[in-house]
């Protein structure tokens, strides 16, 4: 992965050793299927929320170096309300320029064309939007344009915002399983087709019909999006994820959006690009 200077990053996941082994073995494989499953993962979601919860959060703070003057509170009682901790927002300023196309997220962004065909590739691995979104008739209205793909880890703050002003649809939610987003995992399953995910048709003026969705991952306790019955704005947050690395997939129409040179030519490498929440990624057409 890259940050926008063009600086490249090793990031060093100790959990990947285990991910390898369980969707890498037979073994690994067989002791996975449990722990995908949307009880065990309510279960994971609660003890977390519980105060038995606590003595993670100074472990997690010392390895991942968190500073926590940053957020609103520095004081928690349970890992998940550490987790979805709330950062001062002048650390987080969102660019305002109305044709610019902000990132919703602070992640690891990959931009991937939909062909004509309703397909794009992630990782070696063929995704349909039709299939992403259960809906035939909906995937077509994306034919030609962008599908977004921002992965969160753990490491990252886990609120997100709209990315236009806009008004948004009644969410869907698609039930699923609990995999994790990591790449590891889409060696072996299509991680994107199987997950929980939820996702809304933002109606904006200056990108047209955005469809924002977030995917959940391996023991995320929830996706706790926030209700809305009117116009939401640029930079407003739209809800935050619980325990666990996390993906929010935005798809574009054609002839919308024009992306940043950077994250096009590090997605064509395979190459994930780092951004912040707010931060501009592209411009309308």
């Amino acid at each position: 992965m890259k940050h926008r200077n063009g600086t490249s990053v090793v990031f060093k996941d100790s959990q990947e050793t285990v991910l390898r082994f369980l969707y890498g073995t037979t073994l690994g494989r067989l002791l996975l299927k449990p722990l995908i499953l949307p009880p065990v993962s309510r279960l994971a979601g609660c003890l977390l929320s519980s105060p038995l919860s606590k003595p993670l959060i100074p472990l997690f703070v010392k390895k991942h170096s968190i500073d926590l003057s940053q957020f609103t509170k520095n004081e928690f009682h349970s890992y998940n309300e550490f987790f979805s901790r709330v950062i001062d927002p002048a650390l987080r300023p969102v660019d305002e320029t109305p044709t610019h196309f902000i990132s919703p997220c602070d992640c690891k962004l990959t931009v991937l064309p939909v062909t004509a065909n309703g397909v794009f590739t992630l990782k070696h691995t063929d995704y349909t939007v039709s299939s992403l979104l259960r809906n035939h008739v909906l995937a077509q209205e994306f034919l030609g344009g962008y599908a977004l793909i921002f992965r969160l880890t753990v490491d990252d703050y886990h609120r997100y915002c709209y990315v236009a002003d806009g008004t948004p649809s009644a969410p869907v939610k698609i039930s699923g399983v609990f995999h994790t987003v990591n790449p590891i995992a889409n060696d072996h399953f299509p991680v994107y087709k199987e997950n929980t995910r939820e996702y809304t048709i933002l109606h904006t003026d200056t990108f047209g019909d955005l469809l924002l969705m977030e995917v959940g991952a391996l023991l995320v306790g929830k996706i706790v999006n926030h209700p809305v019955t009117h116009p939401v704005k640029r930079g407003q947050e739209k809800g935050y994820f619980q325990f666990g690395g996390s993906t929010i997939v935005i798809l574009v129409k054609k002839n919308v959006l024009e992306i940043d040179n950077d994250i096009l030519e590090n997605s064509a490498k395979g190459i994930e690009t780092i951004v912040r929440l707010g931060e501009k990624i592209g411009v309308a057409k």
